[in-house]
């Protein structure tokens, strides 16, 4: 469903994921519309995005809270912006069954004007790694790396991805 103002899409999109609703989350993109998510999973349609929150929301986030602030637009012309704020996300469940920590980040989407509003065309979801500048990978681990201090902590992860 599109919004009348592109500043509305996140808090629409937090107040969809809250309510559990990967429809309502849908509503909000184009049918062709692409979203990235934290890990580089991509989305090519707006099906495959509300089944993909559909998914998540079931099994990886169910009763988490999503709150969205420090909303940014920049027009890019009379029918397109960019829309970035800041996010946290409380009460994901680990594969464990608990609560896993907080998590901060950074939502940007691209948005087009049409005549009933606003629609997302793209969408990439960022989570903020604190401490660190960069990521790498060494030795079939993936880690978050800060420069200034010479810290490579990782997971053993599939480097290639």
């Amino acid at each position: 469903m599109p919004v009348p103002f592109p500043r509305d899409v996140p808090s629409r999109f937090a107040e969809a994921w809250n309510r559990g609703d990967p429809d309502g989350i849908a509503g909000l993109f184009a049918a062709d519309a692409d979203f990235v998510n934290v890990v580089g999973l991509w989305w090519h349609d707006r099906e495959s995005i509300r089944d993909a929150h559909a998914y998540g929301l079931r099994t990886i986030f169910p009763g988490s809270v999503l709150r969205v602030s420090g909303t940014a637009v920049r027009q890019i012309g009379p029918d397109a912006a960019v829309v970035h704020c800041r996010w946290t996300l409380r009460g994901q469940r680990l594969p464990s069954g608990s609560d896993g920590d907080v998590r901060r980040g950074v939502f940007s989407f691209v948005t087009r004007r049409l005549d009933t509003g606003w629609l997302v065309v793209s969408a990439h979801n960022t989570d903020v790694v604190p401490g660190a500048e960069s990521l790498a990978a060494q030795d079939g681990r993936r880690a978050a790396v800060n420069y200034r201090d010479g810290r490579f902590e990782g997971v053993a992860t599939d480097a290639a991805n």
